[in-house]
């Protein structure tokens, strides 16, 4: 649900709300019951909860780097004197 932000017309308090996008927009102070006027906020209302995000989450797998082939150097066989 979006955060709204608000301010009180009467006590200047500002305050936010958490409403759904469908809720008319409240018009009364829950402190001194004044006016409010709905401010534009200039962060975003948007919260994220939980364990977290990853880039790899949403990863496109177009975007991944070719494989580089692995390199791996022979070294000359030696045989062992057989002694029995």
């Amino acid at each position: 649900m979006p955060i709204y932000e608000y301010k009180c017309l009467t006590c200047g308090k500002i305050f936010e709300i958490t409403q759904k996008i469908t809720a008319k927009p409240i018009t009364k102070c829950p402190e001194c019951g004044g006016d409010v006027k709905k401010l534009i906020s200039n962060s975003s209302s948007f919260i994220l909860k939980g364990s977290g995000w990853y880039a790899t989450d949403y990863a496109r797998k177009d975007n991944k780097e070719p494989k580089k082939p692995i390199e791996t150097k022979s070294k000359p066989e030696t045989k062992k004197a057989n002694t029995a």
